[in-house]
């Protein structure tokens, strides 16, 4: 088997004829022609029989076939009657694998594709499906293609649902008692080098972004009220820290009258030593409270940042740092107007807006 050796463009053409015979879901033909590819890769006889679980003859004689039929050797008739198709015990079974993820099932990657899940069909079932239909299949199921995202693997998911159902009525029902203010607080940075997002340009013609590639960015403090969508905000080019963050905090209470609530996360310039001092020392009108851990999606106002970025610098570009506080500041200015829709970006806590049993 090692003496036999296959022109790359031989190789080429095979990978081709294997790509054909997945989309048309042609089992045969794919054991086939993996075996010949693995051939032409020169890869041992050992090796290719305990892929595949053929025999030795079998190899040869595909081996022979090709050497004297060539590309004709590779066609086979449709077989007859419908093809076969999964009970639904064992599309139960794909769905919880699929939802395992590619590297529970084997596969050296995160990232599910269809000729990968038609392969883990033909492996588990000995159904070989058109990938195509792959893909309605997984419609079908319940399945989109989707970008993934990012979680935390320090969630603690008791923590959260506590918040979520003891922790926050309770603040909010506080709050509506004392006539309060409820905000919730947070801070962003915006690079002078800008942001990149999707937008539409001509075929072969990336749409390019210049930059000054300087590291320099525009920080924000921001708050925004549950009940009112009031939006309170303070710029700085200083450094995230417990006495610009105070800075901010002595901001908020000089535009809010009465009493304030304040929900914050965990970072660590909102829980120093000197941050607590300040919360001490202006405990008559201002109660803080921390969300639970690793939990952005539970602050509204990280919503309100993507809403920046989209409008102030996304696919901009700013020969100077004062444009950039220019643009940003607008954006802001603008969103201060847009009560409404800040009052939109409270998601999983807007049901409260309206509910009397949270008195």
């Amino acid at each position: 088997m090692c003496r036999i050796t296959f022109r790359q463009e031989t190789v080429k053409r095979l990978k081709q004829e294997l790509e054909k015979a997945y989309v048309r879901g042609d089992k045969r033909a794919v054991r086939r022609l993996s075996v010949l590819i693995m051939i032409g890769k020169r890869m041992s006889l050992a090796s290719i029989l305990s892929l595949w679980n053929v025999s030795v003859q079998t190899v040869y004689n595909w081996l022979d076939e090709f050497a004297r039929k060539r590309w004709k050797s590779l066609g086979y008739e449709k077989a007859p009657g419908r093809p076969p198709s999964l009970t639904k015990t064992q599309k139960r079974k794909l769905a919880a694998w699929i939802e395992a993820g590619p590297e529970a099932c084997g596969y050296a990657s995160g990232c599910w594709t269809s000729v990968m899940i038609q392969d883990l069909i033909d492996r588990k079932f000995q159904v070989l499906y058109n990938r195509f239909y792959v893909c309605e299949l997984l419609r079908n199921l319940g399945f989109s293609f989707q970008k993934a995202r990012f979680v935390s693997d320090h969630l603690d998911a008791q923590a959260r649902q506590h918040w979520m159902e003891s922790e926050w009525p309770r603040i909010l029902s506080q709050a509506k008692q004392l006539g309060a203010s409820l905000f919730f607080g947070d801070e962003a940075s915006f690079a002078l080098w800008g942001s990149l997002s999707f937008t539409w340009g001509r075929k072969g013609h990336q749409p390019q972004v210049p930059t000054t590639g300087l590291r320099k960015g525009y920080k924000v403090f921001g708050a925004i009220e549950f009940f009112t969508g009031r939006l309170i905000y303070q710029g700085t080019e200083a450094r995230f820290q417990s006495d610009s963050y105070q800075s901010f905090l002595q901001y908020l209470l000089s535009q809010v009258s009465g009493t304030i609530i304040l929900i914050q996360d965990g970072a660590r310039y909102h829980t120093s030593k000197a941050t607590r001092e300040f919360f001490d020392q202006h405990k008559e009108r201002l109660t803080v409270y921390q969300l639970p851990s690793y939990s952005p999606d539970y602050n509204p106002i990280e919503y309100l940042w993507k809403k920046v970025k989209t409008q102030a610098t996304h696919n901009r570009y700013f020969a100077e740092f004062v444009y950039l506080v220019k643009s940003v500041d607008q954006a802001f200015k603008v969103l201060t107007s847009q009560s409404t829709d800040i009052l939109r970006l409270m998601g999983i806590y807007a049901r409260h807006l309206a509910d009397p049993s949270v008195a």
